[in-house]
């Protein structure tokens, strides 16, 4: 599934600058020790392990930000990044996925940097990937959660889509989710109401301009009550299959154009058995919470 979507930097350019300032401190002691202000350097990025690889762009700005931190100490002139492939690639053990030259103060300065977020991105979107292909030849798409390192969302939900995946909601402000801790709320709030009729009625009236509002859910009395609510999503909390084939019947009976998504818990060895639930939506916080580094070098 390889892409020609770029990356906005403007989202990203503070985490960059924060990593650069982490990693270098005062400076690289060890590189100024060993390599002359106009030894130059090449390399190539080898993956060692089959993947899906994100973040080729992420790269190449890293090089440039860490030359340009460098320039304060003199010209450390252009640094050329050569991608052999897109974000979205499969790619096999072996393939060289980029390539570098430059000044080996540039390259040595940035080398770690920039295959910390290869490889995590990388990560992301082989895992996404993985549970993307396993449930092809069921009508459900593959979905991120907010589960992310902060400061990495967008990067995160951006390897979420390199590898065929779904974003759920970026933050708080862009749709409403009525999860259980709300329920617990608006039940204690007006105590002698359908707590999630009316959680769902204050937030339609509050959130006007946003597109859907979706319901956790439990049991399926509270499938009921979402749907008599008008929720545009209900999402199926830590059913089990049987569970969910009951609730999704529940849903489309009723008629309304309400989609049904499943969350809570779901591992790889449960993925395909809650797709035949006929679930439109499966959200899995394992991808951006748990997905490992892929395996990849700079080969200098």
């Amino acid at each position: 599934m390889p892409t020609n979507e770029s990356i906005d930097f403007d989202q990203i350019n503070d985490l960059l600058s924060i990593a650069i300032d982490e990693d270098f401190g005062p400076g690289d002691i060890t590189t100024e020790a060993i390599a002359e202000d106009d030894t130059t350097a090449s390399g190539r990025f080898v993956t060692r392990e089959d993947a899906v690889i994100a973040g080729l762009s992420v790269v190449e700005r890293v090089f440039t930000l860490v030359a340009e931190r460098l320039a304060r100490k003199g010209d450390m002139g252009d640094v050329r990044f050569d991608a052999n492939m897109k974000d979205g690639d499969a790619v096999e053990s072996g393939d060289v996925v980029a390539e570098v030259r430059g000044l080996a103060l540039v390259l040595l300065g940035g080398e770690r940097l920039a295959l910390n977020f290869l490889q995590r991105m990388s990560g992301i979107a082989t895992m996404t990937r993985r549970y993307v292909d396993a449930v092809k030849d069921y009508p459900a798409d593959i979905l991120d959660t907010r589960k992310t390192t902060p400061g990495w969302r967008y990067l995160a939900k951006y390897s979420v889509r390199m590898g065929g995946g779904v974003n759920h909601r970026m933050g708080l402000y862009d749709m409403v989710l009525i999860k259980d801790n709300h329920i617990q709320i608006a039940a204690q709030r007006w105590p002698n109401d359908d707590p999630i009729k009316r959680a769902v009625f204050e937030a339609k009236v509050r959130a006007q301009d946003i597109k859907w509002v979706e319901v956790e859910v439990e049991s399926l009395d509270q499938v009921r009550s979402a749907i008599d609510a008008g929720a545009d999503i209900i999402m199926f909390d830590n059913m089990t299959p049987d569970q969910m084939s009951e609730a999704v019947q529940l849903v489309k009976s009723s008629g309304k154009p309400i989609l049904t998504e499943a969350s809570g818990g779901i591992t790889a060895d449960r993925l395909v058995a809650i797709a035949k639930t006929g679930v439109e939506r499966i959200s899995i916080g394992a991808l951006t919470h748990s997905a490992g580094a892929v395996d990849i070098a700079l080969e200098m």
